[in-house]
């Protein structure tokens, strides 16, 4: 690492940054871009919340290059001042977000721009003084995210390393104190005792002047940055001459169990991530390599091969678990949330394939979206069919399933028809695809289209015209049958037959009985359960509901009663085979990151193929009796790196960290063990510690890897969190990299660990 030169401090909440501060040298190659540089002077931006609330602010990029500063009303913490490059989901020019196009009237659709972000945190919809200044922010945060994007794990870590540096420098004279290295270690997480920590800054004090600088300060980081584990894992393989030869870095990556380790991808390795240009001509590794490599997407734990559409996408919709979003319009609780267009936005951007539009009765012969009897607020169902077309297939071209919760007459059901076919035009799913099996379902191949779910009409009416309508089942399905009978003699809706004639493959209907046998199969019908309902039927008729959704799609939503829109666990209902398990996607928790976890394979694209148990139509498994265990799993948990500060304002506030392990899958599979905790150390703790767990069906299995804040007195602290399924995780020694609870990433922040799955037999 090199020294940076740091000139400015970050502003103070109130003062307009130095318009002359440049960016470190070397912080992101794009100082000499006129966008970037810009950005650095800073722009004075309109803010706009509403139509009474729009106000000027300064936004200035930071020298860091990766955070962005903005002016408040009143001085808050500074971690409050500032957002995050790398959280930002998507940036979108003019009147492209719901705000602006409700209160961006006043300002030209060419000065405005849209940051969206990861996560929960809202929009922000801004209106520059020129089209030009807009462009310029627009331009300029595209190349520091496709920059950032680009870097390196190595390359992360030293600009985080420098970020602190600069801030913990208090007088700014590229010199560091005693105190100020205290100060730093704080930042970074680590109480390091007095005594350790003087002797650490003396042996790099070669100047003897009670001051680091240059080279002595990179001294100091690299002694700071040291990973013994690492070097003890190097020296293992490389012997003496302390370098790794393409022949020992090959025995390594056998060890690791790595299908491709042959001599030629070692010695590509080597190409690519070796630092050195000696060692390199020389075919050779060196330790700043090694650490490259391992830090690196090749080197993950999450397998890259899975990371790209790798699997077979040409099966019916039902051998598939689909990404799915219950009441998708709200941003917050079911009661008083706010519904808003930019829920289906962040829902399709996380990869959600099956949103639901929850319709009624609007003024002006327009339906609108809403919960209904509750005080959420009303969207235009018009709206979300654009935001539909616009924004759909962003991430993944696989088809997308709209679920209709019908409460509308029939003027505005058909109104809600012509909407669909008008504004979705080609996209919308009319007829069947295949004249000569009009009733099997289509494959996830069906890209760009998009498949209405709702209530069909019969060949047949009854003699009053009259059908259910095609809301969810209520809540209490105790008696079944008596509940049956109450809906048929109370008054249902008509459904208007422009609306029927859009329900093609997927016909809500009634799930009435899987015992003594499943009724034959209809592959077109999708079945809507609650969660209470859907767990009866797994522990009452496992098998039977696993072979039902062999041939049919089956729905699952969180009980009503969740006023909090809380979550259930989802993987319950994997088990069973059912393939849109609808979550309330605005809630995180640890039921959105198995969520977050299980789609996070074959592209992000929203389509998982379920194993094959859950595909074959005659198959005899239940997820209530899976058979003896049939695999081990063991992990070491040995170290983790650059935890972040859960109290920034707060310097003392240091993490005592522990890892646990989490095992989701059958009932009989699920398990959760966990380390010790490390006292004040969030910066590199060590644990080496071994966790076991046996397992019946693998196939199923998602491990969530969880690190927390000890407390003695009250609930642990959430720091981080990484889920992936068992079938994408790779073997040997591996780091995990953070997410938030909110799913952002919290790079540099791994954990190392080394993994070992032992197969007594392989999966069905």
């Amino acid at each position: 690492m090199r020294a940076k030169g740091w000139q400015t401090s970050p502003p103070a909440p109130d003062a307009a940054p130095d318009s002359q501060s440049q960016v470190p040298s070397e912080s992101q190659g794009l100082t000499e871009d006129e966008d970037v540089r810009a950005m650095l002077r800073g722009s004075r931006l309109c803010k706009i919340r509403s139509r009474t609330w729009q106000k000027e602010r300064l936004y200035r990029l930071q020298e860091d290059g990766l955070t962005v500063w903005f002016q408040r009303r009143f001085p808050h913490a500074p971690s409050q001042h500032i957002f995050f490059v790398q959280h930002i989901e998507a940036v979108r020019e003019g009147h492209q977000s719901e705000g602006l196009r409700r209160f961006g009237g006043a300002f030209a659709p060419a000065r405005c721009l849209t940051i969206a972000f990861k996560g929960r945190r809202k929009n922000l919809d801004l209106a520059a003084p020129t089209a030009e200044e807009a462009q310029r922010w627009v331009r300029g945060l595209a190349k520091l995210r496709a920059r950032l994007e680009a870097m390196s794990q190595r390359e992360r870590l030293d600009h985080w390393i420098h970020s602190y540096l600069h801030r913990a420098d208090s007088n700014q004279d590229s010199k560091m104190s005693f105190k100020e290295i205290k100060s730093l270690l704080r930042m970074v997480n680590v109480d390091m005792n007095d005594m350790y920590a003087y002797r650490l800054f003396k042996e790099c004090d070669h100047s003897n002047n009670e001051r680091l600088e240059g080279t002595e300060i990179e001294e100091f980081l690299r002694r700071l940055l040291k990973r013994p584990e690492l070097e003890e894992i190097f020296h293992r393989y490389s012997g003496e001459d302390r370098v790794l030869s393409a022949p020992e870095l090959l025995e390594f990556l056998e060890d690791q169990g790595e299908a491709s380790a042959t001599l030629a991808h070692a010695q590509q390795l080597i190409q690519t991530y070796e630092l050195n240009e000696t060692a390199k001509q020389h075919e050779l590794m060196t330790l700043d390599g090694f650490m490259m490599y391992l830090l690196s997407p090749e080197g993950d734990a999450l397998n890259p091969a899975h990371t790209c559409t790798f699997q077979d996408m040409d099966q019916p919709l039902a051998h598939y678990f689909i990404s799915s979003s219950h009441n998708t319009y709200l941003t917050d609780s079911q009661i008083g949330g706010l519904s808003s267009t930019e829920a289906y936005v962040r829902a399709f951007a996380q990869g959600c394939r099956c949103v639901e539009l929850d319709c009624w009765e609007g003024p002006g012969g327009e339906p609108v979206i809403y919960h209904g009897h509750t005080l959420t607020s009303k969207i235009l169902f018009r709206d979300v069919v654009q935001a539909v077309r616009d924004h759909a297939f962003t991430l993944s071209p696989y088809p997308v399933i709209l679920s209709l919760e019908n409460h509308c007459g029939l003027e505005q059901q058909a109104v809600m028809a012509c909407h669909l076919r008008t504004i979705l035009g080609d996209m919308l799913v009319t007829q069947p695809l295949d004249s000569q099996n009009p009733e099997e379902l289509p494959s996830p191949e069906l890209k760009g289209r998009v498949l209405v779910k709702g209530k069909k009409l019969p060949a047949a009416r009854n003699e009053d015209g009259r059908i259910l309508s095609d809301r969810e089942e209520d809540e209490d399905e105790e008696e079944e049958e008596e509940r049956v009978e109450a809906e048929q003699k109370r008054q249902a809706k008509q459904i208007a037959p422009e609306l029927s004639a859009l329900a093609v493959y997927c016909c809500a209907t009634r799930l009435q009985t899987l015992r003594p046998a499943p009724a034959p199969p209809q592959p077109f019908q999708v079945s809507s359960l609650s969660e209470r309902k859907a767990k009866k039927l797994i522990r009452e008729a496992g098998n039977s509901f696993v072979s039902h959704n062999t041939r049919q799609l089956t729905r699952v939503y969180p009980l009503g009663l969740r006023m909090n829109s809380a979550n259930y666990s989802p993987q319950e209902m994997w088990n069973a085979g059912c393939q849109l398990v609808a979550l309330n996607f605005q809630t995180p928790g640890y039921e959105m990151d198995l969520n977050a976890g299980r789609f996070l394979i074959n592209g992000q694209c929203g389509y998982i193929l379920k194993p094959a148990c859950l595909r074959q139509p005659h198959t005899d498994f239940d997820p209530e009796s899976p058979g003896p265990p049939r695999t081990t799993l063991t992990i070491q948990v040995l170290t983790a790196q650059q935890l972040p500060k859960l109290n920034a304002e707060k310097p003392s506030s240091i993490v005592d960290p522990l890892v646990r392990v989490e095992i989701h899958g059958v009932p009989m599979d699920c398990a959760r063990k966990e380390t010790n905790y490390v006292l004040n150390n969030g910066f590199n703790p060590h644990w080496g510690q071994t966790l076991q767990f046996q397992l019946r069906a693998p196939e199923l299995v998602l491990v969530r890897f969880v690190v927390e804040d000890y407390d003695t007195t009250s609930p642990n602290d959430f720091v981080g969190q990484f889920t992936l399924p068992l079938s994408s995780l790779k073997q040997g020694y591996r780091h995990i990299h953070l997410l938030s609870k909110d799913g952002a990433s919290l790079s540099p922040a791994t954990i190392f660990v080394h993994i070992r799955v032992q197969h007594s037999r392989g999966p069905d």
